[in-house]
């Protein structure tokens, strides 16, 4: 197995949709926990909001249920901020409307003050919600950039075949964070296999490997003729004909980025003139 260059380690333990403005993935925690986190920023808005109303009169006192709301959308996700949204309106209505205690509104303006804040609600969800995804989506392009960035510089200066396959296989690892293999071919013959995880390649990938280098295209895992194989694999072919590589990313079927070529062809491109370089620098010799 590949060892890890430092340099990219904190990326791989990056998540793809880290929140950039907490700093922490809390999204990513089970739906149980997110929603518990919803109730209890919802309970706690209506505890202050009692407190307040039993000491002061305080117009407007129903936006304190917006905050839950916000929180949730920019923290937990949509459907947690929902949520809150309609606790608020529901926390509102039994705590601070008469008659109180009870889900009965006898005053026809509460009536519209309840769903007014309910409407509020799922606004403000909506709103935060895309601006967290918006802020989450530009977070990552600028970290997939810089290990672009750095992976054109380091690739550069690098004269060996080997260390030049090693280091594409980490930086893919960075960027998608998943199982990486890149095979090296030259002469028809496999002359080096870098990886990264912990799916180890069977014959089945190699097939398929070999299958993408003859077709140029590329073989999708599970889908004929890599039934079994359990990387998508990329062809890499150099001007020279040799040596040619084929990339491989095992991704989880459930969770598979939508548009993975993208990236995946400009570090094959970078790999490829890396590869011709060093063939063409060893031929004059």
């Amino acid at each position: 197995m590949a060892a890890v260059n430092p340099k990219l380690r904190r990326d791989i333990k990056l998540l793809p949709d880290a929140d950039p403005l907490l700093g922490l993935a809390l999204s990513e925690a089970p739906a149980s926990v997110r929603y518990l986190a919803s109730v209890a920023m919802t309970a706690i808005a209506a505890a202050l909001a009692v407190g307040i109303d039993s000491s002061v009169t305080i117009p407007n006192l129903s936006l304190i249920f917006v905050v839950p709301v916000i929180i949730a959308a920019v923290g937990l996700g949509l459907g947690p901020s929902l949520c809150s949204a309609i606790l608020g309106a529901l926390a509102y209505n039994f705590f601070l409307t008469e008659p109180r205690y009870t889900l009965i509104v006898d005053d026809p303006a509460n009536v519209w003050a309840i769903g007014l804040l309910f409407v509020v609600g799922l606004i403000v969800s909506g709103v935060a919600f895309t601006s967290r995804r918006r802020a989450t989506e530009a977070a990552l392009l600028k970290r997939q950039a810089t290990l672009l960035q750095r992976y054109s510089r380091d690739v550069a200066g690098i004269d060996n075949a080997k260390a030049i396959v090693s280091i594409t296989c980490q930086t893919l690892a960075a960027l998608f964070q998943v199982p990486v293999v890149v095979i090296l071919v030259l002469d028809g013959k496999v002359v080096s296999v870098e990886k990264v995880g912990d799916v180890e390649p069977q014959e089945a990938d190699f097939e398929a490997a070999r299958s993408s280098l003859a077709t140029g295209l590329v073989v999708s895992a599970g889908v004929y003729p890599a039934l079994a194989s359990r990387f998508d694999f990329w062809p890499v072919t150099t001007t020279a004909g040799d040596p040619r590589a084929a990339i491989g990313l095992a991704f989880d079927p459930v969770d598979r980025p939508s548009a993975p070529s993208m990236l995946v062809d400009i570090v094959g491109r970078f790999l490829a003139l890396a590869l011709d370089r060093q063939y063409f620098r060893h031929a004059r010799l």
